[in-house]
């Protein structure tokens, strides 16, 4: 028999714990920067070199990080099911952690694309650890600015309809550290078939309107993934 389809679905509570900063919470990266200024269309058009130097520090941050025990422990689940994970993060923690199928809903931090035609994989170029700073003013193969290949404000979201699709084909579905308020990610638990189990893993109180069978693990992602594995074993074949 096939492997069991595990989606996951995660949001900034899994790279926390990873010193990740995140946008939302109390000390998050919106007390510091404008959202409109650094995350948004109209903030690049206004203010292109801002951005850019925004996106040039947030990738330095991320290379002095790590990824976490949640992180290994979701790669770790490909060992005995079919795993894709659906991320808003534009880390590459995952990645790094050892998960080989992953979609990135809001883009990746350390992909730079043209600002004419982001989702042309001719003008995208993905940045390495040693060569990650970006001058202002680049250009991108079609003469454009190169910009950084971020889901900006305001943007559609290109990878959604895959995310969709891999929702529908779940035999179980997570959710780790994501409030559930930022759509249309949030939207995507309404995609798994009936009857399929939810486990949200996140140590804050959330709103199940969307899903009210989901089992809610309320711990942070590393200890709330080794919880989610004990449970996991009923599973396997």
């Amino acid at each position: 028999m096939p492997m069991k389809k595990i989606v996951i679905l995660t949001g900034a509570g899994m790279s926390a714990e990873s010193g990740i900063k995140t946008f939302r919470d109390s000390g998050g990266l919106w007390e510091e920067y404008p959202v409109e200024q650094v995350a948004s269309h109209d903030g690049w058009l206004g203010n292109p070199s801002l951005v850019t130097e925004f996106y040039n520090k947030r990738r330095k941050e991320l290379l002095s990080c790590k990824p976490n025990e949640g992180h290994r422990l979701v790669a770790e689940l490909e060992e005995k099911f079919d795993v894709t994970v659906v991320t808003q993060n534009v880390d590459n923690l995952h990645e790094r952690a050892g998960s080989t199928k992953v979609i990135h809903l809001h883009g990746e931090l350390m992909k730079m694309c043209s600002s004419n035609d982001p989702e042309n994989p001719r003008y995208q170029q993905t940045l390495t650890a040693d060569n990650c700073y970006v001058e202002p003013g680049t250009l991108a193969g079609d003469g454009s600015l190169l910009r950084p290949y971020i889901v900006f404000f305001g943007e559609a979201v290109p990878m959604i309809e895959p995310a969709i699709i891999m929702a529908e084909q779940a035999d179980i579905f997570v959710i780790i550290g994501t409030s559930l308020n930022v759509y249309p990610a949030a939207g995507l638990v309404r995609y798994v078939k009936p009857g399929t189990p939810v486990y949200i893993i996140d140590p804050k109180p959330i709103d199940k309107s969307n899903c009210t069978t989901a089992k809610h693990i309320m711990k942070g992602a590393s200890e709330g993934m080794k919880d989610l594995n004990e449970i996991l074993s009923q599973y396997q074949q």
